[in-house]
């Protein structure tokens, strides 16, 4: 079940909350148990879903999952307050250092990253012209809710919060969570960067990874040293269902920490490569290949990969000749057969070894690699020993036997211009021979 978190003290919510209950059709219920502030008297229900509405702010309500029926997921709908004109974010909530707006000091509470990636790519087909839309840093309480949550918010200032089309692309947004599970097995927690959190945001839109807690720049600030802050960094991989941390900028001591509490750094490379694979194939890939941060590269088939492969390399002349042809389309050979694929150059220079789901698919390459010659040489052909490229081309030894003299003459013909030697034309195929090379297979 989805619970939703309205507040009284905050016209933006009630603004959301309105638009929630008249999106769907609501069954009005009476809990006479809890007073109207702590989410007693008239609430609202429709299938899968449960409205509550409490007297405080939200990052004030500690232990809000109590007043619902065992929801898996809650969402706070707030207002969002900033300089950033019109926004729709959302975040996780808690606190990494003091505990300056609710919650408690160094104290989490359990993020919904999966959630939240659902809350953001709703964002970015719901909002309004003229709206941004985004993540936020880990930056305030509650720190206690009792379930997974998010705070999805509307700002940033009194325009937005009485905007009914901004108010009403939150509301969707929220009921679009509906049978979304909170939390999902590949997730990072951010460290670094600044509040609204753009590289992160970047994750969440463009692979398949999500987001827990964020702890800022200005947070890591607050917990000081690494070390002594070991609990709370520990508490942001528990608290988000997390194995992996992306880092933003060189944090050596903090890498250190996430390292000795038994959790992996990785690069935003990393994420991007391993979007889509199964991170068994990744491990698998690196004991026999070499990791992605020393230039592996996975290639399409890798997707969704999960059996065995075997390990080759590519002809290293062919491999040679066709990068100077194309680089990029040399790479798009490889990596539309090959399973991975090392690399040098920060990715750009496919050197080998490859890993690949059958021996057949090393044929298949050198043909792709044969096709990259074909914008150099006038024929290209695939033996089972080599491959044998040809190209005509101009015949300094042809020439002077037809009397041309070095000279300028003889760089008008090399041009593809004919010349007259005592009255009679020599033309430029006149001093053309074909060419050929041999790539060993």
């Amino acid at each position: 079940m989805l619970a939703v978190v309205v507040s009284r003290a905050d016209a933006a919510s009630e603004h959301i909350g309105d638009h929630l209950l008249a999106l769907d059709s609501w069954t009005a219920l009476e809990d006479d148990r809890r007073s109207d502030a702590e989410g007693g008297g008239t609430y609202h229900r429709t299938d899968g879903v449960e409205l509550r509405t409490f007297g405080d702010l939200h990052l004030h309500l500690e232990g809000t999952a109590a007043a619902f029926d065992d929801p898996d997921l809650l969402a706070f709908a707030s207002r969002h307050s900033g300089d950033t004109g019109p926004l729709l974010t959302a975040h996780a909530t808690g606190n990494f250092g003091p505990a300056e707006y609710g919650g408690g000091e160094g104290s989490l509470a359990r993020a919904a990253p999966n959630a939240l990636r659902a809350v953001r790519r709703a964002f970015a087909d719901l909002a309004p012209a003229g709206y941004d839309v985004g993540v936020e840093c880990t930056h305030h309480g509650p720190s206690a809710v009792g379930c997974p949550s998010l705070f999805v918010e509307l700002g940033s200032g009194e325009d937005e919060w009485t905007d009914p089309d901004g108010a009403e692309a939150v509301a969707r947004a929220i009921l679009a969570l509906c049978d979304v599970s909170p939390t999902h097995s590949r997730t990072v927690v951010g460290f670094g960067g600044g509040h609204y959190a753009p590289r992160f945001d970047r994750i969440i839109d463009e692979t398949d990874w999500r987001v827990g807690h964020v702890a800022a720049d200005w947070a890591l600030e607050a917990i000081g040293d690494p070390e002594e802050a070991r609990a709370v960094i520990g508490r942001a991989f528990e608290t988000s269902g997390a194995e992996f941390a992306l880092l933003e900028g060189g944090r050596p001591r903090l890498e250190a920490v996430i390292q000795d509490l038994g959790y992996e750094t990785v690069s935003e490379t990393w994420l991007r490569e391993t979007t889509g694979v199964p991170l068994g194939l990744v491990k698998r890939l690196k004991r026999e290949l070499g990791s992605i941060a020393d230039g592996l590269r996975l290639g399409d088939p890798a997707e969704g990969y999960e059996d065995g492969f075997v390990t080759a390399d590519v002809p290293e002349e062919l491999l040679e000749e066709a990068t100077g042809i194309d680089r990029e389309a040399t790479r798009d050979a490889v990596e539309g057969v090959a399973l991975a694929y090392g690399t040098a150059e920060s990715g750009t220079l496919v050197t080998g070894p490859v890993a690949l789901a059958d021996t057949v698919d090393r044929r298949r390459i050198v043909e792709r690699l044969a096709a990259v010659l074909d914008a150099k040489y006038d024929t290209v052909g695939v033996s089972e020993t080599a491959v044998v490229a040809s190209r005509e081309a101009f015949d300094p030894a042809l020439a002077r036997a037809a009397g041309v003299e070095e000279g300028p003459a003889f760089g008008r013909l090399s041009g593809g211009e004919p010349v007259e030697v005592d009255g009679e034309t020599v033309r430029p195929d006149d001093v053309r021979s074909a060419r050929e090379r041999r790539f060993p297979r």
